[in-house]
């Protein structure tokens, strides 16, 4: 179990993690996603030992592990680069912290065997790095990490190298050896798809703070502001500038320069009058009979993936995406018919703080 508690980091007078407080349960897979700069891999390396806390406390298992070094930590760490050593095999670098501790030949042998035949590398154990796929140099820093049998297991961006398929196997493979393995993974990525795939709770950075952190769902569901709510989801929510303008029986009337006009829940008052933004996903706008819908908008760009087909409507300067049925007929410069779910809408601040959020 980890306790990051209030934690800083300050290069001379630039703060690059201002202050945060995360919680990973023991046997969690925990994903720390966001964009480039946001600090992430910085607060993996803290947690590592590789780089110093200025302020706050890191908690390991109940013990405050800020001064202790590295190597001491039970902690192993899987890194962008795969680092193997070219001139060892497979079954050597896989190996070789057990042979720095001195472990007998025939230990360190069953070891290794144990790891290669958890990560499928049983084939290739004789093999150097150079005579090996992306995805298994990958599976071998991987090994050489998860021999040591640490309570914890940091990865720092380990996909970004491979190709989109090789991605996505690696991807179930991590979730597989997770499972086997029950230890405590902390894991960066910039790729949300990742996250919402393998985390078992997200952590959103964003400027060196935490945005939001919780199960994935919940993000997409219930994010707290306009940054998670646009990070999180493939392709990202739409946010389009809505003008409050009246309150009734439980309900704000909102505007929209496109022409959209609804009406939201506002049982509790929270809507402020006047300027708001108005978030909702490209699955919850459908296409509507002609004149049924809320408003109409012309299809700029139609992308079909076979069987889904994504819609982007409106102007290039305030683009909406819609998820239609991968067969419909349209095609770009048609007019189409829209209907906004009431229930998936979600209502920020002009500061992008959630007002209301979807009724999940």
């Amino acid at each position: 179990m980890i306790n990051v508690r209030n934690v800083r980091k300050f290069y001379g007078a630039l703060e690059v993690i201002k202050g945060v407080d995360i919680t990973v349960e023991d046997g969690e897979f925990a994903v720390f996603v966001g964009p480039s700069g946001c600090g992430k891999s910085t607060l993996l390396r803290m947690i590592a030992g590789l780089e110093g806390i200025d302020e706050g406390d890191l908690v390991l298992n109940g013990q405050r592990i800020n001064d202790v070094p590295p190597d001491k930590r039970g902690i192993a760490m899987v890194f962008q680069s795969y680092a193997l050593y070219p001139h060892m095999t497979v079954a050597e670098n896989i190996g070789f912290s057990l042979s720095l501790k001195k472990v007998p030949e025939t230990e360190i042998k069953k070891q290794v065997d144990g790891v290669a035949e958890i990560l499928q590398l049983t084939d290739y154990l004789n093999r150097k790095p150079a005579a090996l796929s992306g995805g298994q140099r990958q599976r071998v820093a991987i090994g050489r990490a998860i021999i040591k049998k640490p309570s914890l297991i940091l990865f720092d961006e380990p996909l970004s190298n491979l190709d989109s398929a090789l991605r996505v196997q690696m991807r179930a493979e991590l979730q597989r050896l997770h499972r086997e393995l029950k230890a405590t993974v902390v894991y960066v990525t910039h790729d949300q798809v990742e996250a919402m795939t393998m985390a078992d709770r997200i952590v959103v950075l964003n400027k060196g703070v935490v945005a939001q952190q919780g199960a994935p769902m919940e993000l997409y569901h219930q994010p707290e502001n306009e940054f998670v709510a646009t990070f999180i989801g493939s392709p990202k929510m739409n946010v389009l500038p809505m003008t409050a303008t009246r309150r009734d029986a439980g309900k704000v009337h909102l505007e929209s320069p496109l022409g959209l006009a609804i009406d939201l829940s506002d049982a509790n008052g929270s809507v402020p009058q006047g300027e708001a933004k108005l978030g909702i996903r490209p699955e919850h706008l459908k296409l509507a009979p002609q004149g049924q819908g809320d408003f109409v908008a012309e299809v700029v760009i139609v992308e079909r993936l076979g069987v889904e087909t994504y819609l982007t409507v409106g102007s290039q300067q305030q683009p909406i995406v819609v998820r239609a049925e991968g067969d419909v007929t349209i095609r770009p410069g048609d007019r189409v018919s829209l209907t906004a779910e009431r229930a998936a809408c979600h209502l920020f601040d002009p500061a992008g703080r959630v007002v209301r959020s979807a009724q999940a």
